[in-house]
């Protein structure tokens, strides 16, 4: 056995560590695997033969390269496509616009001074279907799916996965908001929970740009154990294995879920908390049907560089309203906005 390190290409999140670390644990030949969101870097421990690093990481990268990543000997350079601003920013600025005529018009109601609609936790949904905080759960769906499809099972065990995860989000953002009241937050508390999800997001709206490589590192995250062990449910052989894994998808370490289990925990409200994270939901349940039922790949058909920087600027937007509105709501600013 020896030890090889390579740089790992494509990482944004801790999904991303969770995802490499499940698929090649499961490389004949490998004892142990490690990865390393800040470094962007892989350290393997196995046998392969008399083989070249160089080789051997592009025999590992086959494993994950349909997940969007690709491992080297060559460290990775930070490059920013600012281009892709160019188009990103008038549509981000469109969708805005929107979005302010609809409040105004009174038409929806996305968020209002101190809260976050349940509009808002369903664009916040698609959002994260289309994020690589997402990865893990995109890829796990995959998987499901191609090894059910060769036992001729192409449309319950994907069914069951997303009801299990529609419920399970309903359920246990219920007790997260039912634990809230337990806490008794009074105003202040409220408003520091309402100020980290905005922070969140606004951390999660800088990654989405993919100018800064520091966002990486101090995106919050769920202990990664967590959700190694929650992602271990794929090996049980049996029929409940895709209603466990849309339960257990609960505790992947996507900074959106966490952003909205943050808020569904201030509103101190079993059925606020599970409303909220119901509809978080059901905005990501659109891309992920699509993955689970026609095999479509993420990253190579949806992700691109204008989409991520288009949809960075406006959860950033979103963040910021939410942090503005968090202090109207305790009085220490002005209303700023007039819709």
């Amino acid at each position: 056995m020896k030890t090889y390190s390579f740089h790992i290409h494509g990482m944004h999140c801790s999904s991303c560590v969770v995802l490499i670390e499940s698929e090649l644990k499961q490389v004949s030949g490998i004892q142990s695997v490690k990865a390393n969101l800040s470094k962007q870097t892989l350290e393997v421990v196995g046998d392969f033969g008399e083989k070249s690093d160089m080789d051997i990481a592009q025999e590992l990268s086959v494993y994950v390269k349909d997940r969007g990543y690709m491992f080297s000997t060559d460290r990775q350079k930070q490059t920013t496509v600012w281009s892709d601003f160019k188009i990103a920013l008038p549509i981000a600025l469109v969708f805005l616009f929107v979005f302010v005529l609809l409040q105004k018009l009174g038409i929806v109601n996305l968020i209002t001074t101190g809260t976050v609609g349940y509009g808002t936790a369903v664009f916040i949904g698609i959002i994260a279907s289309l994020s690589t905080c997402m990865a893990v759960v995109g890829g796990l769906v995959l998987s499901m799916s191609a090894n059910f499809a060769k036992e001729g099972e192409k449309t319950k065990p994907q069914a069951l996965f997303h009801i299990g995860r529609l419920i399970s989000f309903f359920v246990l953002g219920g007790v997260i908001g039912a634990l809230g009241s337990a806490f008794q937050l009074n105003t202040v508390g409220t408003f520091i929970l309402s100020l980290i999800v905005g922070l969140v997001m606004f951390l999660l709206g800088l990654n989405l740009l993919d100018v800064f490589s520091w966002t990486k590192r101090v995106q919050p995250t769920l202990p990664k154990h967590i959700s190694q062990r929650a992602l271990e449910i794929k090996k049980i052989n049996r029929i409940l294995t895709p209603l466990l894994l849309g339960i257990a998808t609960f505790f992947f370490p996507c900074g959106f879920t966490q952003s909205m289990q943050l808020y569904a925990l201030s509103t101190g409200n079993f059925w606020s908390g599970a409303l909220t994270m119901f509809f978080f939901a059901l905005g990501t349940l659109p891309v992920l049907a699509v993955l689970s039922f026609t095999s479509a790949r993420i990253h190579n058909k949806v992700i691109s560089g204008i989409f991520f920087k288009s949809a960075g600027l406006v959860v950033i937007f979103f963040a910021l309203f939410n942090i503005i509105n968090s202090l109207v709501a305790i009085g220490l600013i002005p209303p700023l906005f007039n819709f």
